[in-house]
């Protein structure tokens, strides 16, 4: 999945000492959006926001599902950034300019490095239940232009307590590694809960983290937190307590406070207006973005950009 809308927002952002404000418990509501027309899939976006607009480098979060939808996604364009497809239920095929093709199914992870320029499409495999969340990464300003990748991570590691079960998607948590390739300090693992569970994590404290709840509801660090809203818990901890009353699954996210300036709008992560101005004159004209070939459909157009200049300001309002 990616970002459809015609009339994205703009979203501008720079990095500071503000992100190392210690813990906090900030929960950050989201807002619906719905990909693909009025008849299309809603999804709740809890990153950014309109006050707090990155955890570590992670810079966006669709969070969607559980419900019966068909997801249809046309070639579309990318740069600057990582997307991370997690699902919980259903399948999605993934296609891209690289020539890629794979499904990808619950548990498993679809990592694509858009680098330079990349385009891709997304078609669930048919007309089921889907859960799952998008999530994109900010590559840093030594890395933004690499050569565009795609990997596919069938078998991640699981860190195992009592009563719980941690998958480390991304990064390292609890003293295991992900496999999937990170260009910042950061974390994404996804954790079950039975009945009742109770854990405490470590964490480090020089990373800022966030909860989502992805079913059933959770105490993290004392707040109660249901599907829906992204709970930012800030920098400062060392460790990091859960409580499940019921069996629930969290998706834990973190990352060292990313400290550049950045330009966001639509599906480009740029440092600069001429910069994005750049990316959608190229994706319009039909240059440096390849083809996704198999998908029966025409390419996402690029929306109008805003009359006003893209310019950075501060990762908080």
């Amino acid at each position: 999945m990616s970002n459809l809308e015609q009339q994205p927002r703009e979203t501008t952002w720079s990095g500071g000492t503000e992100a190392l404000e210690g813990p906090v418990r900030e929960p950050l509501t989201g807002r619906d959006v719905v990909l693909g027309g009025p008849r299309g899939m809603r999804v709740t976006r809890t990153l950014p926001d309109r006050d707090r607009r990155m955890v570590g480098a992670w810079c966006f979060v669709d969070h969607y599902g559980p419900e019966r939808a068909l997801m249809r996604v046309p070639p579309h364009p990318h740069t600057g950034l990582q997307t991370v497809s997690w699902l919980l239920r259903g399948e999605v095929l993934h296609r891209d300019s690289l020539g890629s093709e794979q499904v990808i199914t619950p548990g498993r992870l679809n990592l694509m490095t858009a680098g330079r320029a990349i385009s891709h499409s997304e078609e669930s495999t048919g007309d089921g239940v889907l859960h799952g969340v998008q999530l994109w990464v900010a590559l840093p300003d030594a890395h933004r232009h690499t050569a565009p990748a795609f990997d596919h991570h069938p078998d991640l590691p699981v860190a195992t307590r009592p009563g719980v079960e941690a998958t480390v998607v991304m990064g390292e948590f609890d003293g295991l590694v992900s496999p999937a390739r990170t260009y910042t300090p950061l974390v994404a693992a996804e954790l079950t809960f039975e009945d009742g569970a109770q854990v405490v994590f470590p964490v480090r404290p020089d990373f800022e983290y966030a909860v989502l709840a992805l079913s059933g509801g959770v105490e993290a660090d004392g707040v109660t937190l249901d599907p829906g809203p992204l709970l930012y818990l800030g920098t400062g901890r060392t460790e990091l307590a859960f409580h499940a009353p019921t069996p629930a699954r969290v998706l834990l996210i973190g990352g060292e406070p990313f400290e550049e300036e950045l330009v966001m709008w639509w599906n480009f992560v740029g440092r600069s207006h001429e910069e994005i101005e750049r990316f959608r004159k190229e994706w319009s004209q039909g240059q440096e973005f390849g083809t996704v070939e198999g998908f029966d459909g025409d390419p996402l157009p690029a929306p109008v950009l805003p009359a006003t200049r893209l310019r950075p300001r501060g990762r908080r309002r």
